[in-house]
């Protein structure tokens, strides 16, 4: 959720959604706080806010009780969730999926970010953190039975935000 918007406890979101009226009134929804703490939500009105939705849960009445939302992601319960074409991905299933680039492991997904890009990045961590974009040109499959995501990245792109070395910090200096 984005920010508060209005001043009886609505809030701003931006769907991730390409199912057609995905959000309606009456759905339970789940919002998972920064802290990853869960609470369960009913929405009791809706509208679109440009390329947004404004929603308004049950029992959120205040500007304060909505601020306390602000950043939460919400996630439709499985049993809400429309099939899929095979070869296409729930975004949330993939954390906790182990990445290979080219055969290699590189690490765990511990999120998805959305926003940086066309693509969503992968946070895949292992003793580092990597972003990795979740794009189709890169991909080359997804086993959710396995939990396995096996990529083909390019040359060079973990190593983009890796620590400087001794000469690179030398280099640096001149």
């Amino acid at each position: 959720m984005l920010k508060v918007q209005g001043r009886r406890g609505e809030v701003l979101v931006e769907p991730h959604s390409d199912v057609p009226d995905r959000f309606r009134v009456g759905l339970k929804l789940s919002a998972i706080g920064k802290n990853e703490a869960r609470r369960e939500l009913l929405v009791e009105e809706l509208w679109p806010h440009k390329t947004r939705l404004v929603l308004k849960f049950a029992g959120v009445e205040s500007i304060s009780d909505a601020e306390a939302l602000v950043g939460s992601e919400l996630q439709v319960p499985r049993s809400e969730r429309a099939l899929l074409e095979p070869g296409w991905t729930y975004i949330s299933d993939l954390v906790g999926c182990v990445v290979f680039d080219h055969g290699h492991e590189v690490g765990r997904v511990e999120d998805v970010r959305f926003g940086a890009g066309e693509a969503p990045l992968l946070i895949v961590k292992a003793g580092k953190e990597y972003e990795i974009p979740y794009a189709e040109a890169y991909l080359q499959s997804v086993d959710l039975g396995r939990r396995e995501i096996r990529m083909l990245l390019p040359e060079g792109l973990l190593e983009l935000d890796a620590p400087l070395t001794a000469e690179e910090k030398q280099q640096q200096r001149r």
